[in-house]
């Protein structure tokens, strides 16, 4: 009896730990990258030779950034996926790079150094309290040779003159090696960003009948990466084709490398100006006053420091609800140039509290608070079944994961550069293999490259701004696949500022602002002569006249385009009279005046601009 109980307890236990499944740990590397404008699409591939029964895979050293309702697995054969669990793992650390460890080992050595100073300065501020405490060489009842008092002197002087030069020595020191600490912290701070993280792990519990070998692709969404679009506007002439620069602007900070990976850029999710000021309505009131032109703020720059006021590079700053965006530098500057109506800007950055800032100044500096929310572990289960309580079974399919027995099939591109035009977004895909480490840097990505047919026009609005704007106007835009972003603009070879691409708006004709061009001058000034009041029966009559002159400086023929207006009354008792418009075109519900006109080499043109107000004599009204 005692022995069938020895039987059946080794039996029992024999096919207990039959039904343990094997675990396997997995290394795999980045093959494919999809970023978005904001997080990026993680593709990993690896193939796995499984043993009959039941096999956890765990996909190790990944980013501790996932999104775990994102995570997808395919494989190929018959493969059976019974549960997939993602999980941080706080005990492994990612691999730092050969420089971090570099710039880790200076900053202890240089700690060291701080504190061999710190002690040599305590020690010389403790001799001299005891030189102080012991400057009396006698009582107050009791004389003292002369001799011995000079001697004292001497000593005290020459021993006091000598530790307070090695204190100054000391404390130079001390700033010096706290200058080189900070210097160093705050380039370790560009590498390795600001927190320190864990890395996470994927487990795929799998089921085979026989052995066999199969292909697994992992994909996932990660944070703390993204891209934004940016261009350089080149235009040599008027007479020539407009070349368009399209570049993408990736960073990422998921604490693993992107090595020569397959890259493709989606359009998801997505300090000289060259934006045109816009007339407002003008409408006369007795209750009202014309129009103020307020400044308006093209342009945004300024200092992103932390809580302990040390600059924080690589900040993402975007423009809410579009892709115009910038990245803070090493001393943590940047600059965004601004479309139009913008009121918010959107600063983030890992491990720190997203903030949306109101647009009120031209500078705007911002103070990063650290995000004291602690990690939650998040488990994801698949679609499957499974006997054990660490895989609990599903009934159905969970939102968020993709479970797929399907063949996988590697695509190539025959071209270095790709456009796909989806539903509701364009991808770009660069063919050859791309790397982006994760060091929180900008990476400048050139795509492509467009000459575009253009024809270029001058504008002007000489009731805000006597200077010429240069647009070129671009039809058939839409095959370009542009989205909106900043762009550098360079006019005949030369540099001349910034300017936002916006499509958001664009008609079947894009403008693209090209700045301002100083050899287009535009005058307006108040003609006297013109300009008085008079009373006509109950009524009084203001007449108003403007003189506006416009002169190319250019060796070419310009299209020129100026703006002005006149205002619009609102109730029946005011009347405003056009009088002279010198063949402009006039919008007589904005009162907007429209000249347009081609302006000969250094030939000048002039515009009159007159108009009438009448209004009862016994009322007050501001005109202009």
């Amino acid at each position: 009896m005692k022995t069938l109980h020895i039987f059946i307890f080794i039996f029992i236990s024999v096919c207990l730990f039959a039904q343990e499944p094997v675990e396997k740990e997995i290394l795999t590397e980045v093959n494919e990258v999809t970023v978005f404008i904001d997080k990026a699409q993680i593709s990993r591939q690896k193939e796995i030779e499984l043993l009959p029964g039941t096999t956890v895979l765990k996909f190790t050293n990944l980013s501790p950034f996932i999104d775990a309702k994102s995570i997808q697995v395919k494989t190929s054969g018959n493969v059976m996926v019974l549960a997939v669990n993602h999980q941080v793992n706080f005990l492994e650390k990612p691999e730092k790079s050969n420089k971090e460890k570099s710039l880790e080992d200076k900053i202890e050595r240089l700690n060291s150094q701080l504190t061999l100073e710190q002690t040599h300065l305590s020690i010389i501020k403790n001799e001299l309290a005891f030189l102080d405490e012991n400057r009396i060489v006698s009582g107050k009842n009791n004389a003292v040779e002369i001799s011995a008092l000079k001697e004292a002197a001497d000593f005290y002087s020459s021993h006091l003159t000598e530790l307070k030069m090695k204190e100054i020595e000391r404390n130079k020191t001390l700033d010096s090696l706290n200058r080189q600490k900070t210097d160093l912290e705050n380039q370790l701070k560009t590498l390795a960003g600001n927190n320190e993280t864990s890395t996470s792990e994927i487990e795929v519990k799998v089921s085979v009948e026989a052995k066999t070998r199969a292909t697994f692709q992992l994909s996932y969404l990660v944070g703390n990466a993204g891209w934004f679009p940016s261009y350089d506007i080149r235009s040599k002439s008027v007479n020539e084709p407009l070349q368009l620069v399209y570049k993408a602007n990736v960073r990422q900070d998921t604490k693993v490398d992107w090595n020569n990976v397959k890259l493709a850029f989606s359009s998801s999710n997505p300090n000289s100006s060259g934006v045109l000021p816009e007339l407002k309505a003008f409408y006369l009131d007795y209750n009202s006053l014309p129009p103020v032109y307020n400044t308006t703020i093209h342009s945004v720059s300024g200092k992103i420091v932390d809580s302990d006021n040390q600059p924080l590079p690589g900040v993402s700053v975007v423009v809410p609800g579009t892709t115009v965006g910038a990245v803070s530098d090493i001393n943590g500057i940047y600059s965004i140039t601004l479309p139009k109506n913008t009121d918010y800007l959107n600063f983030s950055f890992v491990g720190m509290v997203a903030q949306n800032l109101p647009v009120s100044s031209s500078v705007l500096n911002v103070v990063m608070k650290e995000d004291l929310v602690a990690l939650d572990e998040v488990v994801v289960v698949g679609y499957g079944v499974s006997e054990d309580a660490d895989f609990a079974p599903l009934q159905g399919r969970m939102a968020g994961i993709s479970l797929s027995s399907a063949r996988y099939k590697e695509e190539t591109n025959a071209v270095p550069f790709e456009k796909t035009e989806n539903q509701t977004s364009i991808n770009f895909e660069i063919q050859l293999p791309y790397s982006v480490k994760s060091d929180n840097k900008n990476y400048s990505v050139e795509m492509t490259t467009y000459e575009i047919p253009a024809s270029y026009q001058y504008l002007a609005v000489p009731k805000i701004e006597k200077e010429a704007y240069l647009f070129a106007n671009i039809t058939d835009w839409e095959k370009y696949s542009l989205l909106e972003g900043e762009a550098n603009i360079f006019v005949e070879e030369t540099f001349v500022g910034k300017t936002v691409l916006d499509v958001r708006f664009a008609a079947d004709t894009l403008q693209l602002s090209l700045g301002k061009d100083k050899n287009v001058t535009v005058n307006r000034e108040k003609e006297k002569d013109f300009t008085k009041k008079q009373f006509v029966g109950s009524k009084k009559e203001e007449t108003i006249g403007w003189k506006i002159s416009v002169k190319n400086n250019k060796s070419q023929v310009v299209n020129m385009v100026i703006f002005d207006q006149v205002p619009v009354a609102k109730i029946s008792d005011i009347e405003v009279e056009t009088l002279n418009l010198s063949g402009a075109k006039l919008n007589r519900e904005t009162g907007e005046v429209k000249w347009e006109f081609v302006l000969n080499p250094l030939d000048k043109k002039e515009f009159e601009l007159k108009y009438s107000v009448k209004y009862p004599k016994w009322r007050s009204l501001v005109i202009e």
